[in-house]
């Protein structure tokens, strides 16, 4: 550790390590959004035994065991959290659980080739939630760190780039991976035109036969999960490395002064699990929604005009391209306009995202109703729909990581990075419980489609007039690592 910089360089510019984690999320996210946007389809639709018996969830399941891995991917920052503050630091524990995370990867991809398919797919799903969930508090804090008071008027705008960089990820992998798994042979589709390209790679193909399958859909996350570790390693020279504190971290972690703004925070916290309760079902009750929708792309499009979109792909794509649209416009437009009015804070921010939280459910409830109602609408309600729930995201989750940064003690901001995340886990593991107890013998669900949409609508906009009373007792202070 010696031969690295234990502290950030006191400059007003940016970091010189800030373009190789912007490079590792990129990657990283990838492979991960990658990889569950995929997930739900492959689990009722494509998994099959080696010996060639299907083997799938019904969707009540699959919805239920998805939000049980995010719910896992998004517990284990704690541990990667106190292994990076108190015996590793961040860099050593980034590298170490990448490569456990690269297994993980690997199981899935090979799955279905020997053994019980359903034995791998649980094996990978449990490496890459220890490796991708140990590394989170760990890389988010570890941007952080590049920082000193100097050039901490940055670290607003880096966070927004990290937040586009992990969307810029997503949304490729939105794009890519749907494709590799359920692209057929069609005639008139993008897999019957791209065909003649790639027969040389993937073989002779029948008509109407998939192109790639789950094995190639699964071997791209783990391929650039690969290049996001080599990225992370190339970076070790330009990283200020701050010192794990071993015994004395422990001592400090639980001291009266440490854990008052901790416990603090974790008020504001219990509100961010509601949020994530409701976000994370774009991937699981949002992409069911789709299946009901039309989703053909307008004829004047060229190339993709005329052809369907895949019901894994909708929030896939639309969220991070959102995502990548807004932050720029929240930046620089919503809110130095709204700072004419009032005083633009964090908890503020939070606050409006809230109910905007409610507007985006409210219109898929809505939806979900004409869907029930026998009415085929066009995709692009969702689309409008996602457009608000992404908004809310931007107000909600990225505020949040700069929050708990800034609101950590100096000695704790991995680990108060991995009190964050456990929102993420808690909400997952909320909206799996309510699946998992809404399943009948059957597998069917207790609640219809509409009236569970519903439900978690009301939950949280109860949530957002809560909120306005709890954020207004909230006393921000700040905690910054000195400069060389």
């Amino acid at each position: 550790m010696t031969e690295y910089r234990l502290k950030p360089i006191s400059q007003s510019s940016l970091p010189p390590g800030i373009p190789y984690i912007i490079s590792n999320e990129v990657a990283e996210r990838f492979s991960f959004y990658g990889m569950k946007s995929i997930l739900l389809v492959y689990m009722t639709s494509y998994l099959v035994q080696p010996n060639g018996s299907s083997d799938f969830f019904s969707d009540n399941e699959a919805q239920a065991w998805n939000h049980l891995f995010v719910a896992s991917a998004y517990f284990f920052p704690i541990f990667g959290g106190i292994l990076a503050d108190a015996f590793l630091g961040k860099y050593k524990t980034i590298i170490i659980l990448s490569v456990i995370y690269c297994m993980g990867h690997g199981f899935m991809a090979f799955m279905g080739f020997v053994g019980d398919t359903r034995m791998w797919l649980f094996a990978g799903l449990a490496f890459i939630a220890v490796g991708s969930g140990g590394i989170k508090p760990c890389v988010s804090s570890h941007v952080g760190d590049q920082f000193c008071r100097r050039n901490k008027h940055l670290l607003s705008q880096v966070f927004g780039w990290f937040y586009f960089a992990i969307n810029f990820g997503a949304f490729l992998s939105g794009l890519l991976t749907p494709f590799l798994l359920e692209a057929r042979n069609a005639s008139g589709s993008l897999g019957a035109l791209i065909y003649p390209f790639v027969e040389f790679i993937i073989g002779e193909r029948g008509k109407d036969e998939i192109l790639f399958g789950p094995h190639y859909a699964f071997g791209l996350p783990g391929i650039l999960m690969a290049i996001a570790t080599f990225a992370f390693w190339l970076g070790r020279k330009e990283f200020a490395h701050i010192p794990p504190l071993g015994k004395r971290y422990f001592t400090e972690t639980f001291s009266s002064e440490n854990l008052k703004p901790v416990l603090r925070l974790s008020i504001i916290f219990s509100f961010v699990v509601i949020f994530w309760a409701l976000f994370d079902q774009i991937g699981t009750s949002w992409q069911i929604q789709a299946r009901s929708l039309d989703r053909s792309l307008p004829s004047w499009l060229p190339i993709f005009g005329g052809s369907e979109m895949l019901a894994s792909q909708v929030a896939a794509i639309w969220n991070p391209l959102f995502i990548l649209l807004l932050i720029p416009i929240f930046s620089f437009g919503i809110y130095p306009f709204l700072s004419r009015f009032f005083k633009v804070t964090p908890l503020r921010k939070m606050s409006i995202g809230f109910w905007i939280m409610g507007l985006a459910f409210g219109m898929v409830s809505i939806i979900q109703y004409f869907i029930d109602s026998g009415e085929i609408l066009s995709v692009g309600w969702q689309v409008v729909a996602c457009f608000f729930l992404t908004a809310s995201e931007v107000m909600i989750s990225i505020t949040c990581l700069e929050f708990a940064y800034t609101q950590a003690p100096k000695s704790m901001k991995s680990l108060v990075m991995a009190l964050y995340l456990l929102t993420v886990s808690l909400g997952n593991f909320l909206t799996s419980q309510v699946k998992f107890l809404l399943i009948m013998d059957d597998g069917t669900s207790w609640l219809s489609r509409v009236q569970e949409f519903w439900f978690w609508t009301i939950i949280v906009l109860i949530a957002a007039f809560a909120f306005i009373f709890v954020s207004r007792s909230y006393k921000p202070q700040e905690y910054l690592h000195e400069s060389e």
